[in-house]
């Protein structure tokens, strides 16, 4: 069967709207019966233009440069056309003139790209992960117009100085509220959540080199905080006057004696609770950080604390198991509590995750298979961040295995 493609090229010049006898060159462009139109952004003087031949006479420099880019622009035309036809792709005069303006993937932004990955997450991540993305492109929009002066940037001006640029930057950088710069670990975050945005820009084939390519991340060893036995019993068994702290607290013993995160606590509900093989209460839910699912046997002394909510008022409103507090105000709170029981650390809600993991479990013999398994994680080694051996365990794992190598003896 014929094919019915049609392809025609057309200048012409705008002498209606001409000005002191100088009339702007427009190029037709017709696909398919389909007509675009085009302003090359050069005037030619009336007199000179040929309408039948398309350029203009004579052997003036003027002829000769303006007759010299029409034939390449018809060249390169003629060339973006050949092309999508040997690729068996869509030929469109809107196609053929963004590939010619340069509206493709090779002249993409970095806005853009911050733009479609917005979308791309909305539904898709946590409330608290598209926070901290956020963030993070609000500190390239920083930087961009300190260090380089402009609101945006082609992507294919990504590489590796760009990073490294990027990377100074932070590190000089005083977020409003804070007496100093960012951590380097801070730094690093940010730095990932930006190749996180890259690499799908790249897997987009926006970009066809991937700027982080040579780029090594590097993360400081940090210590994570928990809290000991004796200053777990310590918030366990103190008397606060205030119902607030009080109720906070709770929140926090659970988190320890279940190892659940805020999040996953304050959108507890009656149907997550079921009696498991054993005959006895699990919570069985999903993460909503990483929609992973957990399983998680209740100690008695989670169980003593959902009882001790069971029917709350504030509860019965949220139709939830304890009553619903912001992660604000929740950690805020813990710093009262910190300073009324006498610890002198940081007291976050996220400590009581690691307080879990090292002195409710670890430390009491529970494998870190199984620790990992509570927490959700499908790596042992993020596990491992939060599991600490103390040294009373230490102690006794040696003393057993004194005894076994006398036994020998």
């Amino acid at each position: 069967m014929r094919s019915t493609k049609t392809f025609s090229i057309r200048f012409w010049a705008d002498t209606q709207n001409a000005q002191n006898d100088q009339a702007l060159i427009y190029l037709r462009l017709t696909v398919n019966q389909k007509r675009l139109s085009l302003s090359l952004k050069r005037k030619v003087s009336i007199d000179l233009w040929v309408a039948k031949s398309q350029q203009l006479r004579g052997n003036s420099n003027e002829a000769k440069q303006i007759n010299q880019y029409l034939e390449e622009v018809r060249t390169r035309l003629f060339q973006i056309y050949q092309d999508l036809k040997y690729n068996d792709e869509l030929i469109t005069v809107q196609k053929i003139k963004s590939l010619y303006c340069g509206d493709n993937q090779t002249s993409r932004t970095l806005s853009e790209l911050i733009e479609y990955h917005s979308k791309k997450i909305k539904n898709t991540h946590a409330a608290g992960s598209i926070r901290n993305f956020a963030v993070t492109e609000g500190y390239i929009k920083k930087y961009l117009l300190k260090d380089k002066k402009t609101t945006d940037v082609y992507l294919k001006e990504l590489d590796y100085k760009f990073l490294c640029d990027f990377e100074r930057f932070l590190h000089a950088y005083y977020p409003k509220g804070h007496d100093r710069e960012m951590s380097h670990n801070t730094v690093m975050k940010h730095i990932q959540r930006l190749r996180k945005m890259v690499t799908l820009a790249y897997h987009l084939e926006w970009l066809d080199k991937d700027p982080f390519r040579r780029w090594k991340m590097t993360f400081e060893k940090k210590e994570r905080d928990f809290l000991t036995a004796n200053e777990l019993s310590n918030i366990e068994t103190y008397e606060f006057p205030i119902v607030r702290l009080e109720r906070v607290r709770d929140l926090f013993l659970f988190s320890c004696y279940t190892g659940m995160c805020y999040a996953d606590i304050r959108n507890l509900k009656e149907d997550k609770i079921l009696a498991g093989m054993d005959g006895n209460n699990w919570v069985v839910t999903h993460r909503q950080k990483t929609k992973t699912k957990i399983k998680i046997p209740l100690l008695t002394k989670a169980k003593l604390l959902l009882e001790k909510y069971n029917g709350h008022p504030m509860a019965v409103i949220s139709e939830t198991l304890f009553p619903v507090i912001t992660n604000e105000k929740v950690n805020l709170y813990l710093k009262e509590i910190a300073s009324a029981v006498g610890i002198n650390k940081n007291l976050t809600f996220h400590m009581a995750r690691h307080t879990f993991a090292t002195t409710v479990t670890l430390s009491n013999g529970v494998p870190i298979e199984t620790v990992s398994k509570l927490l959700g994680h499908t790596k042992i080694a993020t596990t491992q961040i939060y599991a600490r051996v103390l040294e009373e365990k230490l102690s006794n794992d040696m003393n057993t295995l004194q005894k076994v190598l006398s036994a020998k003896e």
